[in-house]
């Protein structure tokens, strides 16, 4: 059976904007934000001071016998502090943070309020209803660049503008601390003003509900405007640590609700943003579907005319990959990663390049020299990472998507022995400071991404090569009908990898710098590699210096040159001890 949550990310992400969000003082109590009775309790006892009374060990009991009423927050304020000012300066210690605690990280956004202002950034939420009356939520929202239309009183809700028409929207039915009118008490929680009513009947018959951090036992009024809905259009989710209270649970079963357990407020809206993203990632829609996107790139390459429509067609998919892999779902630092969260991160990666790495692959076995300059600066793009902090696996891959590049394209071109646009792709060189640039194929092959890190990744403990056999499997998913069969993929993959260590190796300044070429499949495929050099070697012999191999400088500028390229890269693959 799929987890609660799980269905809940999938029907937010299907349905954007149709859930309200409700949620009570659990999801501050994380921030050290207390509650409106424990700020009126508070507020007894500064009462008792000023009467010099003790008021100890209990403050209700003692209110209640000195006024013979329950403690009010509105009496209780006016009591201690006259003027509108004083009554601010009163009560922000409470609700707002002083320059130690904001060092300290309290009375600030928590993690559950940052994940609501990131669903609503998305458009996922447009309501949020709260009995809270601090601030946090605004902050959070404001944050994100979003100005909430904020309703609180009676008044406010009279000239606010229709729900559709704001962006977000946040009900503070119990109203704001800067403002005495709050309601705090069973009597004033017993009922809403009419206003609150009509639009909490708006609300509750409108849209779906989730709600966490709610006991459900004081809020009478609140109880009665969900109880009182007459329609079911959305589903109700229901965030709880335990059971819920016998009122909760009353609430939940009229509204055909579904529990789902949470630790707390903070784990619960920081996994569910966590999955509405990452669905909305995989579903990202494209410029072009995959098919389309292939059709139109195959008509472009046919006529030089077409060369802007071709710039364009590769600017718009590279556009969408970056759109994507800089989303929330890609973060650099976080828990350290496992091989889960390895795993999941190249899937990620993966949808978002789907399309791309299809037109690629055609754009290597088709494309001319001179159009595959466009994908040479594609992946030079895709290549160049801003200098960052994070965990390394993360910031190395963030090149993930132009290795699919790279591998898709000349998949593609030596299927086809397109070595022209081979070497073009090849051609491209990132700079390094200090005056140096490199290859480009140093920083896209799969080894450089982490090596042999991804032995983390789930089954792949005891490969040489793991992230290559990941992206075999991959290949074999979605270019397969392109090939014989798996061997064939596999062999053209490694002659790939061959071909860019040969280029790699022949740019090496061997004054300067060893010989180095990316590892890969091949150097523990014996026979596949010794194939695939046989292949290069009986070129040179029958055309010399106008071998392909020569003229497209893939392996070296003349026969001699290569010869000595592809002895120094056998000995360099002879001394890898995996």
């Amino acid at each position: 059976m799929i987890d609660p949550i799980n269905s809940l990310a999938f029907s937010m992400q299907a349905n954007k904007g149709v859930y309200a969000i409700l949620v009570g003082s659990g999801i501050s109590r994380a921030a050290q934000i207390p509650t409106g009775w424990e700020v009126t309790i508070e507020l007894v006892r500064k009462a008792a001071a000023i009467q010099h009374a003790d008021c100890e060990p209990d403050p209700a009991a003692w209110y209640r016998g000195v006024s013979g009423a329950e403690p009010d927050y509105s009496v209780l304020l006016d009591a201690v502090a006259k003027t509108p000012a004083e009554r601010q300066q009163l009560l922000r210690p409470y609700f707002e943070p002083t320059e130690k605690e904001r060092d300290e990280g309290t009375k600030q956004p928590t993690k559950a309020h940052r994940a609501i202002a990131r669903l609503v950034k998305s458009g996922y939420v447009r309501v949020v209803i709260t009995t809270n009356f601090d601030r946090l939520l605004e902050v959070a929202l404001q944050d994100e660049g979003i100005q909430p239309t904020v309703l609180s009183t009676a008044d406010q809700i009279a000239g606010a503008m229709p729900l559709v028409h704001t962006a977000c929207t946040v009900i503070k039915v119990h109203g704001d601390y800067l403002d005495t009118r709050i309601l705090n008490t069973p009597q004033e929680l017993a009922q809403y003003p009419e206003a609150f009513n009509a639009l909490l009947d708006r609300v509750f018959d409108e849209f779906g509900l989730i709600v966490s951090g709610w006991s459900a036992d004081w809020d009478e009024a609140l109880r009665a405007a969900i109880t009182r809905a007459p329609n079911r259009r959305f589903s109700t989710y229901w965030s709880s640590r335990g059971d819920p209270s016998d009122k909760a649970a009353d609430l939940i079963a009229r509204r055909a609700g579904i529990l789902i357990r949470s630790p707390d407020a903070d784990s619960f809206f920081e996994s569910l943003a966590e999955q509405v993203q990452s669905l909305e990632d995989f579903a990202a829609p494209h410029p072009l579907s995959s098919a389309a996107a292939v059709s139109a790139l195959k008509r472009y390459l046919s006529e030089p005319k077409h060369r802007i429509a071709l710039n364009d067609l590769i600017r718009r998919e590279v556009d969408q990959v970056v759109a994507v892999s800089k989303g929330a779902a890609f973060p650099l630092n976080g828990q350290p990663p496992d091989g889960e969260a390895l795993l999941d991160r190249l899937r990620r990666y993966e949808a978002a390049s789907a399309t791309l790495s299809q037109v690629a692959y055609h754009a290597g076995y088709w494309s001319e020299s001179t159009q595959a300059q466009a994908w040479c600066k594609a992946l030079l793009r895709l290549a160049k990472q801003p200098v960052e902090g994070g965990f390394d696996v993360w910031l190395n891959l963030r090149r993930y998507p132009a290795a699919l590049l790279a591998y898709s394209f000349g998949l593609g071109a030596v299927q086809a022995d397109n070595l022209d646009a081979l070497s073009v792709l090849f051609s491209g060189r990132l700079a390094q400071g200090h005056g140096q640039d490199k290859p480009v194929g140093l920083t896209t092959s799969l080894w450089s991404l982490g090596g042999d890190k991804f032995k983390a990744l789930p089954g792949r403990g005891d490969r040489y090569t793991p992230l290559h056999e990941h992206v075999l499997e991959l290949f074999q998913r979605h270019l397969g009908t392109s090939f014989d069969d798996l061997e064939d993929l596999t062999t053209r993959f490694n002659e790939f990898e061959v071909l860019m260590g040969l280029y790699i190796g022949s740019r090496v300044n061997r004054q300067r710098d060893r010989y180095f070429v990316p590892p890969g499949c091949f150097c523990w495929q014996h026979e596949s590699r010794a194939a695939i050099l046989r292949k290069l070697e009986q070129s040179l012999a029958t055309e010399g210096d106008k071998s392909p191999y020569v003229t497209t400088g893939l392996v070296g500028h003349d026969v001699a040159s290569a010869q000595q390229n592809m002895a120094d890269f056998e000995g360099f693959v002879a001394g890898i001890r995996w």
